[in-house]
This record gives C-alpha cells, sequence and structure tokens, in this order.
C-alpha cells in the first residue's frame, strides 16, 4: 500500500512539476508565411468554442500597423456558421515572435491585459503545412493544418509531442467536416 500511494505521489510530483516548466516554442515564425487560412484538426476544449462542431477554420492576414487580423468560422450542430473577428499581436519581441497574444474584444479595450489570450505557436512544419498551437497554463491546444485532413501519423506526432510538453490529450475534440463550407 505504502508503495503504491508514494508511486502515486511522484506521479503526481512529475506531472506537477511537467506543468510548471515553461512551455518551449519554435525559435521563429515568418508570419507573412503562416498567414492564409488554417483548419481545425483536434483541440482541447474551450468555452468559446463549446458550439462549433464541424468545418473549423481561421484566417489570419497581416495588417499593415504589424498586427494579423484573425477570421474564424466554424459549423454548429443546427448548420449554421458563426465567426468571430480579432486581432493577433506579438506578445514580446523580445523573446521572438512565435508567443502571440489574441483578443476578440472591441480594440476599445485592447489596453486591458486580460482580454488577450496566449497563442503560442509550439511546433510548426517546416512548410508551413501544419502547427501545434497552446497556451503557457496547458488549458487550451489546436491542431492546425493547411488542409481539413491531416496525414494520420502527423497528427499522432502532434498529439505525443503535446502530452509530453504537459497537455491533457485525452480530451482532445476532433470537429467532423471538410471544412470547406465556406
Amino acid at each position: 500500500m505504502k508503495a503504491r500511494l508514494a508511486a502515486a505521489l511522484l506521479a503526481l510530483a512529475s506531472l506537477t512539476a511537467q506543468a510548471e516548466e515553461p512551455l518551449p516554442t519554435v525559435p521563429q515564425v515568418d508570419l507573412a508565411r503562416y498567414a492564409g487560412r488554417w483548419y481545425e484538426i483536434a483541440r482541447l476544449p474551450m468555452y468559446w468554442q463549446r458550439d462549433c462542431v464541424a468545418e473549423v477554420s481561421a484566417d489570419y492576414a497581416l495588417r499593415e500597423d504589424g498586427a494579423i487580423a484573425v477570421h474564424n468560422r466554424c459549423r454548429v450542430a443546427d448548420g449554421r456558421y458563426i465567426e468571430a473577428d480579432g486581432v493577433a499581436r506579438v506578445a514580446d519581441p523580445a523573446a521572438g515572435n512565435a508567443r502571440l497574444q489574441v483578443r476578440f474584444a472591441p480594440s476599445w479595450l485592447g489596453f486591458l491585459p486580460f482580454i488577450w489570450g496566449d497563442y503560442w505557436i509550439l511546433a510548426l512544419d517546416p512548410d508551413y503545412q501544419w502547427a501545434l498551437v497552446g497556451e503557457p497554463g496547458r488549458e487550451y491546444l489546436w491542431i492546425l493544418a493547411r488542409t481539413p485532413e491531416l496525414d494520420a501519423a502527423i497528427e499522432a506526432r502532434l498529439v505525443e509531442r503535446a502530452a509530453e510538453l504537459g497537455f491533457d490529450v485525452s480530451q482532445l475534440i476532433r470537429p467532423q467536416g471538410d471544412g470547406e463550407g465556406r
């Protein structure tokens, strides 16, 4: 019994230590190449996406002011589409540009730090065909691809990497549909 308790405590301590470790990102992102359409392959549950069941996509476009325009879209269970427009910015240029912050609140609220959500690029295909995106609290995670489907072996590697980084991949949601419903 003591051995089981010790093993359980050791496992818990290991998970806690892992969750406290800084979340590594890719060193640099060519934001012009990152711009364009991305399809959601999988995600961790998120309140803002609770009704999204299929055809989940995000479009990113560089703006003249250096920010990134964000347009999210998904289909809900009754067949309607919901959309949201936002903006992204590099969180800390000194730390590289793979750590972004995104907001969907009105621009006049942009001065409030709590309306900005972290969007950190954790893994990125050299050809910008897939990405693993998360945030330092490890509550949110997305596997994205340039096409509505991702090779199963690549997806498995990204899920494995997310687990190594401390994300609870047992909760991943995979939206249905081809993502082409525009």
